[in-house]
């Protein structure tokens, strides 16, 4: 339930459509349903604007389902992330409608369309292609979260001409997710060509040194270019949902 829900909700009873205990019976579980395994937080739209996001990673799919079923039966869109190809059958022949996004490995079930409310334009960058299923994670969240979202892919420092080639459409963006492994290099690029907000999201690509993304997160921890932010490794859900208050 979101604030224009509750809103339709008290103008409905205002107008004697809907009895104050038929009222009081759609709001008894605002605030969290307990599944016993879980307790789903149904107030979160009401609290911040957008349903709470669940974490595949770590559930069995029946969980996941069970999860799902809760938060999509007050109306919401959900939004499952890490979800590995294996799980999705499992969730599919529990909620037949709910669809598999393969390059951000993730599950969203649309119960309404999503208002486009976003000033403008988020564009997701990587540097390179094996940064896309990270970068595809923080679009999709851009995308339920009501913004005009472009992608540009494979625009890496080791080949700086390609990112060069798009410097007119990259400024017009209002907000950029900057998505990228190895020495995590290509926000510090894209802050000191741009006068906007730059979230940064390191991914684990790379070899030894690399650590797994930590060189890269230090690398964009330490940039040079103002205005550039950064969330944690493979975080492209946070770097989505963080661009989308933004654009607010």
């Amino acid at each position: 339930m979101d604030t224009g829900e509750v809103k339709r909700l008290l103008l409905e009873v205002k107008e004697g459509n809907v009895s104050i205990d038929e009222a009081i019976d759609r709001l008894k579980t605002l605030p969290f349903v307990d599944l016993g395994f879980a307790m789903p937080d149904t107030h979160r739209a009401l609290r911040q604007g957008f349903p709470e996001v669940v974490m595949g990673e770590g559930k069995k799919p029946d969980e996941i389902a069970e999860i799902v079923k809760s938060l999509s039966g007050h109306g919401n869109n959900v939004l499952v992330t890490r979800v590995s190809k294996e799980k999705v059958k499992g969730v599919e022949k529990k909620i037949p409608k709910i669809k598999y996004h393969e390059l951000a490995r993730a599950l969203v079930l649309k119960e309404k369309d999503t208002d486009e409310i976003g000033k403008g334009t988020i564009m997701v960058v990587t540097a390179g292609t094996s940064d896309i299923p990270v970068a595809e994670e923080a679009a999709l969240v851009s995308e339920l979260m009501g913004n005009s979202t472009k992608r540009l892919y494979d625009v890496g420092v080791a080949g700086i001409h390609r990112l060069m080639g798009h410097v007119e459409e990259i400024r017009k963006a209002n907000v950029l997710v900057v998505v990228a492994g190895m020495e995590g290099a290509l926000p510090s690029v894209i802050g000191g060509i741009v006068d906007r907000p730059v979230v940064a999201v390191p991914t684990s690509i790379g070899y030894g040194a690399g650590f797994g993304g930590i060189s890269a997160l230090l690398g964009m921890l330490n940039s040079c270019a103002t205005g550039v932010s950064v969330v944690n490794i493979d975080n492209g859900f946070g770097g989505g949902y963080v661009a989308s208050l933004i654009n607010r």
